[in-house]
């Protein structure tokens, strides 16, 4: 039997067809997994612009920016006049009784009055130890802040995109290869039915490649669940709908040529997060300068064009009861001028402060420029590291591949038992799975240098 064995199962057709009367019924088949083929294509430079448009942390940001830009105004820094027009008009109405020396009272009941008060006043402060000059260049430099930190916020974004648009692309490709390894064990439960039917194989052997054949069909309904989760991570980002669902379009391609000086030139060039520091330390000492600008004196010019008018309808002359009327109109103008003499040493207190200030953001710059290093150094180690081991992984997943096809084909002939037929199915399994995963922690980290280096936007 043992050598009629390998000419039975050759003579059997490719596709193991059975008898009606013989042939127990196939396991159900997995209906087909809501993959992401059937779902409209999303390349990553959509996924890109989506967010750039839509992400609620860039929308806040750029409003931020905008913030900015508006208090970037020579008026908002006291280079500019004042400009005031003022108007008051009051009406009275008295009950009078005037009394001169013995002599009788006058008394007047319900004397009315009224009062129109209107001018037009300009301030101009000409000198104020160059303050207004100073709060000019900090509004300048808070504005280069914010493009910074704004433009930080994007790149940090466009990372958290592209890992997020990976990661679909990784749990697709688990389904594919949970979905060839289904085949593999339908192909296996197929086979050994096959021998059990000739009576060359124990029903056990069925029983268990059912069993395993089930095993992979739950792995898949859990992968499935992470696929999903997934898109909804990445839907979030890109601030649509998270039942919203796609197909990923790109697949995992990985720059292999990424150098380490180059990247650290880019980074101390361009890195938002470290001009950010630097404008930090620039803003500090703005904010000294000015502190030291209040010891110095104020010089200013006012002027104003007035109208005041009074009509009186309860006045007396001598003893006669008559009306009034006082109208006035002018120009006046002059200087102010202040110093400070003594203010209980707040002055100095503020430029301690300041300078205190100052100091701590020179710490800080020194600080971020210490991590975003660390940070580039972890990120290239990573790199390097996750490249050797894609070159590995890839061979890996060739010769599973063909010890799956070779192990298939014995287990076909009778040569391979059910168990070593299972191992080569997981080994091909688990090489699949150990790719996908070291290819996206390679992607990842090549996303992490470009963020660095501040040049992940261009790079999209």
């Amino acid at each position: 039997m043992r050598f009629l064995l390998p000419l039975l199962f050759l003579s059997l057709p490719p596709c193991l067809a059975q008898t009606p009367a013989t042939a127990p019924a196939r396991p159900p088949q997995l209906e087909k997994p809501a993959t992401v083929e059937a779902a409209p294509p999303l390349t990553l430079q959509e996924a890109t612009q989506l967010a750039l448009n839509q992400n609620f942390g860039i929308r806040l940001a750029r409003q931020d920016e905008q913030l900015a830009t508006n208090n970037f105004t020579r008026g908002n820094a006291g280079q500019l006049p004042s400009l005031t027009g003022n108007a008051t008009r009051t009406f009275n109405r008295n009950n009078i009784n005037q009394r001169f020396g013995d002599s009788d009272p006058r008394v007047v009941n319900g004397g009315t009055s009224n009062l129109l008060n209107s001018n037009v006043t300009l301030g101009w402060t000409i000198f104020d130890g160059f303050a207004m000059f100073i709060a000019y260049d900090q509004l300048r430099t808070l504005r280069q802040q914010q493009q910074a930190i704004s433009r930080a916020t994007v790149e940090e974004t466009v990372e958290d995109v592209s890992n997020a648009y990976f990661a679909v692309v990784r749990e697709a490709g688990k389904i594919r290869s949970l979905e060839e390894a289904l085949a593999i064990g339908q192909a296996r439960v197929d086979l050994t039915q096959a021998r059990v039917d000739v009576g060359v194989a124990a029903k056990v052997e069925v029983l268990t490649a059912r069993v395993d054949y089930n095993a992979d069909r739950s792995l898949l309904l859990q992968q499935q669940e992470l696929l999903r989760t997934a898109k909804i991570q990445l839907n979030a980002l890109l601030g649509r709908a998270p039942g919203t669902d796609f197909s990923p379009a790109d697949s995992i391609v990985v720059a292999r040529n990424l150098a380490r000086e180059p990247l650290q030139a880019q980074l101390t060039a361009a890195n938002p997060r470290l001009q950010q520091a630097r404008l930090g330390v620039a803003v500090a000492t703005y904010d000294r300068r000015l502190a030291r600008a209040n010891r110095y004196p104020s010089l200013g010019v006012v002027a104003g064009y007035g109208l005041n008018r009074n009509i009186n309808n309860a006045a007396f002359a001598g003893t006669a009861l008559t009306n009034s009327s006082n109208r006035t109109l002018g120009l006046n103008y002059g200087l102010t001028a202040s110093l400070p003499i003594f203010d209980g040493f707040n002055l100095r207190r503020l430029e301690q402060n300041a300078r205190v200030a100052e100091e701590s953001s020179q710490l800080q710059l020194q600080q971020t420029t210490l991590q975003l290093d660390a940070d580039l150094e972890q990120a290239y180690q990573r790199y390097q590291n996750r490249l050797r081991l894609l070159e590995l992984e890839e061979d890996n997943i060739r010769l599973a591949r063909q010890n799956v096809q070779i192990a298939l084909e014995r287990y076909r002939l009778g040569l391979l038992t059910p168990l070593a037929l299972h191992e080569a199915q997981r080994s091909q399994l688990d090489a699949a799975v150990r790719l996908l995963d070291i290819r996206y922690q390679a992607k990842e980290a090549e996303t992490a240098l470009r963020r660095l280096s501040g040049s992940l936007v261009q790079a999209q």
